[in-house]
């Protein structure tokens, strides 16, 4: 079983809105409609629970917009600076496309969750990740949360380089302080959460992903990916 890795995102400048077309059309369209239904389960199973069904929520990194399409809650963000995230997102999604580190283009303690899946490793420098996190802490309300789901390099090496626009490596401590150092509280820490990637992987039946998600002990076996939710801080 795998994880949608990536899933056509990217927040820095490094790369330009066409190479990101190409780069993510070649990676994952072949999968799609399978990732989008594994999202559906690691939603239902997981995620649901900590998005209230009147939150404001915002998909940083969104890609294809699995995670922000099929959530359940009030109002919904994505940001990406993929162009062809527009494409991919439902009619009740309002796209920001932009690069996350700048300002971004919403009010102040305006939302309630900022999810981010595969998205931090992206980013070109510490500097330009600590400036994405002062604006989620501006944006957010006062307890609102961010969760952050990403591959753990401690559990994978070499292999972490295997996609060209990985840039930055993180562990689930390195990105603890990182939360910390901009003005967040720690809620939860998974080290080992779910497998790597999807890409040229095999599809695993959806039965499967379900029994995966139930059984933490497999998690210690196949988890390279971390999971961490903090708490905007007053």
């Amino acid at each position: 079983m795998g994880i949608p890795e990536d899933d056509g995102k990217v927040a820095g400048p490094s790369i330009s809105g066409a190479e990101l077309q190409r780069i993510y059309a070649n990676r994952f369209n072949a999968a799609e409609e399978y990732r989008n239904q594994v999202w559906r389960i690691l939603i239902d199973r997981w995620f649901q629970k900590h998005v209230g069904r009147d939150g404001v929520v915002l998909d940083l990194g969104c890609g294809y917009g699995q995670f922000i399409n099929n959530v359940r809650c009030g109002r919904k963000y994505a940001m990406d600076l993929n162009p062809l995230a527009r494409s991919r997102l439902n009619e009740d999604v309002t796209f920001l496309e932009q690069d996350s580190s700048s300002r971004w283009a919403l009010p102040d303690a305006s939302l309630d969750l900022v999810f981010t899946s595969n998205f931090f490793e992206h980013l070109p420098s510490k500097g330009a990740l600590l400036s994405t996190l002062a604006e989620a802490r501006r944006c957010l309300k006062e307890d609102g949360a961010i969760i952050a789901l990403g591959p753990n390099i401690k559990y994978l090496g070499g292999s972490y380089w295997d996609f060209y626009d990985h840039c930055l490596p993180l562990t689930e401590l390195s990105i603890q302080e990182a939360f910390c150092t901009s003005g967040f509280r720690i809620e939860r820490v998974i080290d080992r959460f779910l497998p790597y990637t999807m890409v040229n992987e095999r599809q695993y039946s959806l039965h499967l992903v379900r029994a995966y998600l139930r059984l933490p002990l497999a998690w210690k076996v196949f988890g390279k990916q971390f999971l961490v939710m903090a708490i905007r801080t007053p």
